[in-house]
């Protein structure tokens, strides 16, 4: 009953990520969970300050110069569903 990303560092770049999220199961991707898991890994793992992230819908790029700085995302985006479109 959780949102969770599975996050492997490739090299100082690169990561893979897989998303699972709390009633919907894997997901091909999460903006916020991929900027908060390149933060991570530059905090945590010295990598470049900006990663790109494998996900399954596609390769995100994340920027971030350090604390206090703005953190950037971008990547492919597709409309897959409306949940409230009317009948």
């Amino acid at each position: 009953r959780t949102n969770t990303e599975f996050v492997e560092v490739v090299d100082r770049g690169h990561v893979n990520m897989r998303v699972w999220e709390r009633g919907s199961g894997e997901t091909l991707a999460c903006g916020t969970g991929a900027c908060a898991a390149a933060v991570c890994a530059i905090q945590q793992k010295g990598m470049e300050n900006k990663v790109l992230a494998e996900v399954p819908g596609g390769t995100l790029t994340i920027s971030w110069n350090g604390n206090g700085e703005a953190v950037f995302l971008s990547g492919p985006a597709e409309f897959i569903c409306d949940a409230f479109a009317a009948n």
